[in-house]
């Protein structure tokens, strides 16, 4: 009995230091996040649109960062759309980032796709 007591205490500081881990890697990585939105948000624009599901996606891998990035919508579901901003930029297809030496590039970008474009660390 007393083996499988020592067992078991294993088992569990085992299972705390697991979650201890998972904890710290999250917030790292939500931090990393938040920084290169920072970052990005001075380098470049994100256009979309609120029913387009790969506009949420794109917004999905920033977590909490997609709240900094420069976002534009187009669509004209919403109350205060700025279709004329979209128009002007000739937005056709959604998600759609300008980047500040005036290319373009439509659908979901992963974060390291981004980061190289913009230079920015990730």
């Amino acid at each position: 009995m007393n083996n499988f007591i020592k067992q078991y205490r294993i088992y569990i500081i085992v299972l705390i230091l697991l979650i201890l881990v998972a904890v710290v890697y999250n917030i790292w990585n939500n931090n990393r996040k938040l920084d290169l939105a920072e970052c990005i948000s001075k380098q470049a624009t994100f256009y979309g649109a609120s029913w387009c599901p790969n506009c949420l996606a794109q917004k999905e891998l920033f977590g909490a960062g997609a709240s900094r990035l420069v976002y534009v919508e187009c669509s004209m579901d919403i109350k205060q759309p700025q279709e004329k901003i979209c128009a002007d930029q000739k937005i056709e297809k959604y998600p759609t980032w300008i980047f500040a030496d005036g290319s373009r590039v439509t659908g979901v970008m992963y974060l390291e796709s981004l980061a190289k474009k913009t230079g920015c660390e990730y």
